[in-house]
Formats: structure tokens, C-alpha cells, sequence
């Protein structure tokens, strides 16, 4: 059985899609990009805006759904070219714990929704 959980507090889908699903106790977080759940509008200022924005997204769903970054199993982290992982990887690092940190992969793309650099989606479990 799976629910659905979407929160005012991060954006609302740009697609045919939810912003997370749970089914039992694992959470699925949808691609987070750095829009403003406010208003709407891309917080592009700087890279660290953006990708502050993007976990603040994930933070929101996951307060949704009664969890926290610490629930985190696994992240996916897309971006628009490879010579800024090490930026978004030093905001990335200031969100997670490292002895409870999730496991990811970090993939360079040729192109994401709206033209940001960086899309982050989650599985967390309860």
C-alpha cells in the first residue's frame, strides 16, 4: 500500500508526479530542484543558495512524512557539469551526519528541469 505525501513547505510538482511516495516504512523523495516553496520562483543567487534550497526541499518532505535527514538511505544527485561537485558536496556535508550519512552517487548530466545546476532526490525508511 503506498501514500502519497506532498507539503506546502517544499515546491509543488512541476509534472505529472507527487513530491513523495510511502510505501511500508520507506519513503521515495522525488528530485528536488532549488525552487523557492513560497513563491515559486528558482533561488539561483549562487550555487550554495542553490543547493542549500535543494536540501531544504528535502527536508520538508521528509518533515512531511514525520522523518528527518537522519532517515536517509540514499541520495542521487544530479548536476549540470562535474567541476561543481565539490562545491555542492561541501553544503551536501554541513546536512548529513558522517557516521550516519546516506549512501549516494553523484551523476553529471547534460541538462535538468528549468536549466539548475543541481537535482537531489531520497529514499529514507521509518
Amino acid at each position: 500500500m503506498k501514500k502519497i505525501i506532498n507539503t506546502e513547505n517544499a515546491p509543488s510538482p512541476i509534472g505529472p508526479y507527487n513530491q513523495s511516495v510511502l510505501a511500508g516504512d520507506t519513503l521515495y523523495i522525488s528530485g528536488q530542484i532549488a525552487i523557492h516553496p513560497k513563491t515559486q520562483i528558482l533561488v539561483l543567487d549562487s550555487l550554495e543558495a542553490e543547493t542549500r534550497q535543494v536540501l531544504e526541499n528535502l527536508k520538508a518532505v521528509l518533515t512531511a512524512a514525520e522523518m528527518s535527514l537522519d532517515n536517509v538511505v540514499k541520495t542521487s544527485i544530479f548536476i549540470s557539469d562535474m567541476s561543481l561537485f565539490g562545491e555542492i558536496n561541501e553544503i551536501y556535508s554541513q546536512y548529513f551526519d558522517p557516521n550516519i550519512a546516506p549512501a549516494r552517487e553523484t551523476v553529471a548530466v547534460k541538462g535538468l528541469p528549468k536549466n539548475v545546476n543541481v537535482e537531489i532526490s531520497a529514499i529514507a525508511v521509518r
